[in-house]
């Protein structure tokens, strides 16, 4: 298996972001890295929404 054809500066961001040995992610299969990238975009997902104020719903009038 060779490595993930990634740059260096990704390759860093990741292995920050994930919790992975530089080592190992380049070495990871790539449908587990995608994986891996794809819980994380969930998690910033609901990280982001509970963070922002749920705008209130405009009144109608009914006049």
């Amino acid at each position: 298996m060779r490595p993930l054809q990634i740059s260096p500066e990704t390759a860093l961001a990741l292995s920050k972001q994930l919790g992975v040995p530089l080592e190992h992610l380049m070495h990871m299969p790539q449908h587990i890295l995608l994986q891996k990238i794809a819980e994380l975009s969930r998690k910033e997902d609901n990280s982001t929404s509970e963070i922002q104020p749920k705008e209130p719903q405009a009144e109608k009038d009914e006049t």
